[in-house]
């Protein structure tokens, strides 16, 4: 690691980003003819993981520093979680929800008793937990709250990133996941993100429903919300009849050092939305939480999946969420994170003008320029040994595996810091 340090600080400014070999240019030039384009990946074509760690087809190593969007927290193929896969995988993988199976319900107990809810709604991803959570939601509002039929409304957030479908679309204030899919679905509002004025003026609607928020915005930037945002927002929509719904599909499950990222303001979600780590990684995992009066407002063939609840994913989802309890995840990333902010704020301030985060969930955000932007550093970081992706033109967000420790985190900020000031 002395070594690479010692060849990151040689770099001019002439430094153009290494080339594929040809075997990765390969597999790169097969999804472009095959594939559609719908994704914009960094020019590294990996192959295998462990821990913190993954490995190019060249065999390069590089440490991961964005989890697959949090989703191992974990680390990469996590013995205890890959032996709970390989043992259910012998027995049975999927019955669908038409039978039984002896696995789901050891998931929900496990879960329910874990975050301390009534009901779990097992789903396969983070976009179908949030249209669970909305579909919940409308139907509290009008057998529950009295909201007339097809009138109630759901508050989102500027910003947000909630999911890909339609609905999700509808309340996405980015143009690139909204632009073109329109009519966009009725009955959404939004409104700024950290605005406590602006949420108590729309909760005046007695047919709003809900509020969806993400305790941090990850996709927006990591963007950390006011002190007392979170607490006040809930009492808000408390005295207006209007259920919080806590979307920690990213920043759940000790990401933010915390197990949620709403435990830092004693927030507890009439809606809980969890997803990605909760699989470590393995297979697709949601799960939905809430109490009776909510959760069973959908009776029997009004909501369900094919896949949700297959034992399979109850049976690794069950162990997943014990390697981040016993092995202490989430104390690991409170602590780590707190020392990689102090050594980013290290960073000239010409090259990094804001860190900001909480845990192992942080960015950086660089200057605008033409020949220095984040799609540059992560191409430098890249071939410096360490993968990470922007969020934008100018944020570049850094969440490594939960299991990094500290020396390892070191060395990681110590590239980050010599690859940036680098330009």
């Amino acid at each position: 690691m002395t070594r690479r340090i010692a060849l990151i600080r040689r770099f001019v400014a002439s430094w153009t980003p290494a080339v594929p070999s040809a075997r990765a240019q390969r597999i790169m030039d097969r999804e472009w003819q095959y594939g559609a384009h719908n994704y914009r990946p960094l020019p590294v074509v990996l192959t295998r993981g462990e821990g913190i760690h993954v490995w190019d087809v060249d065999d390069r190593r590089y440490v991961d520093f964005l989890s697959a969007y949090s989703a191992v927290n974990q680390g990469h193929s996590h013995p205890r979680i890959l032996a709970a896969l390989a043992s259910q995988s012998r027995r049975i993988t999927l019955t669908s929800r038409a039978f039984y199976n002896d696995v789901l319900g050891d998931f929900e107990e496990y879960v329910t008793k874990l975050f301390g809810y009534d009901k779990v709604l097992p789903m396969n991803s983070g976009s179908e937990g949030i249209e669970t959570a909305l579909k919940l939601t409308r139907r509290w509002a009008y057998e529950v709250k009295g909201v007339p039929p097809n009138q109630a409304k759901v508050i989102f957030c500027e910003n947000n990133f909630a999911g890909r479908t339609i609905a999700e679309v509808s309340a996405s204030t980015d143009p690139d996941s909204r632009g073109g899919y329109g009519p966009y679905l009725p009955g959404v509002i939004v409104i700024p993100y950290d605005d406590l004025t602006a949420l108590e003026n729309a909760v005046r609607d007695p047919t709003v429903a809900g509020f969806v928020v993400e305790p941090v915005q990850g996709e927006a930037g990591v963007i950390v919300p006011s002190d007392g945002y979170l607490r006040k927002a809930y009492d808000i929509c408390k005295r207006n009849r209007v259920l919080f719904v806590g979307d920690e599909i990213q920043t759940g499950l000790g990401r933010t050092g915390k197990r949620l990222a709403c435990d830092y303001e004693d927030v507890r979600p009439d809606i809980l939305v969890l997803s990605k780590a909760i699989s470590g990684g393995v297979l697709p995992l949601a799960a939905i939480l809430a109490d009776d009066e909510i959760m069973l407002c959908i009776k029997p063939n009004q909501h369900g999946s094919t896949y949700g609840g297959n034992p399979l994913a109850c049976r690794v989802g069950i162990e997943a969420l014990k390697v981040i309890e016993e092995e202490r995840l989430t104390e690991n990333a409170y602590r780590l994170g707190n020392i990689l902010r102090a050594e980013l704020e290290k960073i000239d301030k010409k090259k990094v003008v804001t860190v900001r985060g909480k845990g192992l969930l942080n960015a950086i955000v660089i200057p605008e320029r033409k020949d220095y932007n984040a799609w540059l550093v992560c191409l430098r970081l890249r071939d410096n040994g360490l993968l990470a992706k922007p969020t934008h033109e100018s944020i570049i967000r850094l969440a490594p595996p939960l299991v990094i420790n500290e020396e390892q985190l070191l060395d990681c900020a110590k590239i980050i810091r010599d690859t940036v000031e680098s330009f």
